[in-house]
């Protein structure tokens, strides 16, 4: 059973991820097969070239022959200005590849130099969003991605987030144009995640499937791939959490993560991301972690929803479990993530003198129109103040 409703919001057309999607452990020797000439890998700080990833991509690329240039520096919450920076660099370099290796952030940063690569002419975030027309990209180069962690799954998506220097504010862009041509997911890269990256990262992953399952778009196939994605999650992020060396929870929490990005990038999401989103703009708390505390909290809320009520009861019975919402309460204990957000930001004071920012904010979020219930400012704010002091029965 689905939310999907009657009328033209059927006819919305799937797309499962670009013309190539790879995945496997050792699946990176791929990159010997692309077709290219000169490729421009974008990475975020040291990791890649500390765990010898990046040395690993460039002698691939060597073996192909194709001419690399690296482009590096993308921070945790890739910037616009960063972002600009980097495009030039492409200019400079004129590569027809660019490819994003790391997690999230410096996937999305590339999908975003990719536009400014290719339309020299934007100059800023403003006219890549609505209302203007977003523009059509591949006449200089194509994308491809490769993921570092088991989360976000950009590699699969459609969608960037990018944060503008002047404000803070972090802005969430959605285009199919954006979805990456080639995606290149190799659990070995994967291996060297710290736990609480893996916990964090996976988490996130966990709310993608979740959310697109009770989507007011969701339909048949997302709900087979975000049943999917859940029930291995569950049963390979403790795994890959306990021992980052566990081979098969690594590819397998790496497969999970595409999975529900197949998923969301196509039915979208719901409010707890609408609400990360806003956290990680005020108070700059890392994504999946943000996503792991609000997950539980808006499962109890969306409740209010017979339908939503109900996927949550199948999705419960098929994993054998007695209730999803306590679940996910458990698996953040033994991942050792917070139950309340009071625990990352000790100044009551200062969170409820915001909560009508935050509210406003995730209320305006492009996640909350496909939430099963949509909250008005009211009742953000009490969702707010409850993630903050968390449940009673907690």
């Amino acid at each position: 059973m689905h939310l999907e409703c009657e009328g033209i919001s059927m006819m919305r057309p799937m797309k499962l991820a670009g013309s190539e999607l790879v995945f496997g452990n050792g699946s990176l020797e791929y990159i010997k097969s692309v077709n290219c000439e000169r490729a421009a890998i974008v990475v975020g700080g040291s990791s890649m070239e500390k765990n010898g990833t990046l040395a690993k991509v460039e002698d691939l690329f060597k073996e192909a022959g194709v001419v690399t240039t690296v482009i590096s520096g993308v921070e945790p919450d890739p910037s616009i200005e960063t972002v600009l920076h980097g495009a030039k660099e492409m200019v400079e370099f004129d590569p027809d590849l660019i490819v994003g290796i790391g997690g999230g952030s410096a996937m999305d940063a590339a999908k975003a130099m990719w536009i400014f690569y290719e339309h020299p002419e934007l100059k800023g975030l403003q006219d890549i969003m609505p209302p203007n027309t977003f523009p059509k990209l591949r006449k200089k180069a194509r994308l491809c991605c490769i993921p570092s962690t088991s989360g976000t799954a950009s590699e699969v998506s459609r969608s960037i987030v990018i944060t503008e220097n002047s404000t803070g504010l972090k802005y969430g862009i959605g285009n199919m144009e954006m979805m990456p041509d080639i995606a290149i997911c190799d659990g070995d890269i994967t291996v060297s995640m710290p736990s609480k990256i893996t916990a964090e990262t996976g988490m996130d992953a966990l709310t993608h499937a979740l959310e697109a399952l009770v989507s007011n778009r969701a339909n048949y196939l997302s709900d087979i791939l975000a049943k999917a994605a859940i029930k291995d999650i569950f049963k390979f992020l403790p795994k890959a959490y306990k021992n980052g060396e566990d081979k098969e929870a690594r590819e397998l929490m790496l497969q999970a993560s595409m999975v529900a990005g197949l998923a969301f990038t196509n039915v979208s999401l719901g409010i707890v991301h609408s609400m990360a989103h806003t956290l990680g703009s005020v108070y700059h708390i890392s994504h999946g972690l943000a996503d792991a505390i609000i997950l539980p909290y808006v499962i109890s809320y969306n409740k209010q929803s017979e339908i939503a009520k109900e996927i949550y009861k199948n999705i419960s019975d098929e994993l054998g479990i007695g209730d999803i919402e306590f679940e996910v309460k458990r698996l953040n204990k033994e991942l050792n993530i917070p139950e309340k957000l009071s625990e990352l930001i000790p100044n009551r004071e200062d969170y409820i003198s915001k909560l009508d920012t935050l509210a406003d904010f995730a209320k305006k979020d492009g996640c909350t129109k496909t939430n099963p219930v949509i909250p008005e400012i009211e009742g953000f704010k009490e969702l707010f103040i409850k993630v903050y002091d968390g449940s009673k029965e907690n």
